[in-house]
């Protein structure tokens, strides 16, 4: 049983098999948004924030290979999995030079598409939660107690910290030097799986700064990637 529910975006332009696809990762407790071609696909993409991406390269507008390629010119950490009906090793291999994880040739056997889903999105899950955390994190001169709901930094100033700064700030330091995009923070911490206009992120990473950074105007831990997403850094 899942405890959390993983988003799938699902991209078919043969109904059909949409329909079963779906139907079956719903039943598998996945939470499935669908795309019927490939034009489509990248607006929801920039939309909202998925956990995996299953793509049928043979698409309207916009081919799948296309599609995966420009994905990854603004996300690396998505996982991609690609449906075709060209099953030659050229075309495996293209598909995973253009940046997929794997990939399945039509048709195929169900259960071994469940298998590879759960597979993928396992770990992305360790990827994105590789840095073990303690009750106690340090970094310079700055020291972040998340079981006593509080930090001190250089002044020693003694800064009580609120649950959403704390699943901020441990969602950042989990994936310290790497930009983790606005989408899965709003995802993570705040629950939006759609991506809302708002500056929330950005007002709490000026409390960081303030908090943490020696000087605000030029951080060395808290960064901005602009349109992209945000990034804690620490050698």
């Amino acid at each position: 049983m899942m405890h959390k529910k993983f988003s799938i975006l699902l991209v078919e332009d043969e109904e059909n098999l949409l329909e079963t696809l779906k139907l079956n990762l719903e039943l598998e407790g996945y939470d499935v948004n669908t795309s019927i071609d490939g034009a489509l696909a990248l607006k929801t993409v920039q939309q909202e924030y998925f956990d995996l991406i299953v793509l049928d390269v043979m698409l309207p507008e916009i081919d799948g290979i296309t599609v995966c390629e420009t994905i990854r010119l603004s996300n690396s950490t998505v996982p991609i999995l690609i449906l075709s009906a060209k099953a030659s090793s050229e075309d495996r291999v293209l598909g995973l030079k253009k940046g997929a994880d794997d990939y399945l040739a039509k048709p195929f056997n169900l259960e071994e598409l469940l298998l590879k889903v759960k597979k993928l999105i396992n770990k992305s899950e360790q990827i994105a939660s590789k840095t073990s955390m303690t009750d106690i994190y340090s970094f310079g001169d700055n020291k972040i107690d998340f079981k006593a709901s509080e930090a001190t930094n250089k002044a020693t100033e003694k800064i009580i910290l609120t649950k959403k700064e704390l699943m901020l700030l441990k969602l950042l330091i989990e994936n310290k030097n790497e930009v983790v995009p606005r989408e899965k923070i709003l995802q993570a911490v705040w629950g939006y799986n759609v991506y809302p206009t708002t500056r929330t992120i950005d007002n709490f990473i000026l409390n960081f700064r303030k908090y943490f950074e020696e000087d605000s105007r030029s951080p060395v831990y808290f960064h901005s990637a602009r349109g992209v997403g945000y990034k804690f850094t620490e050698k």
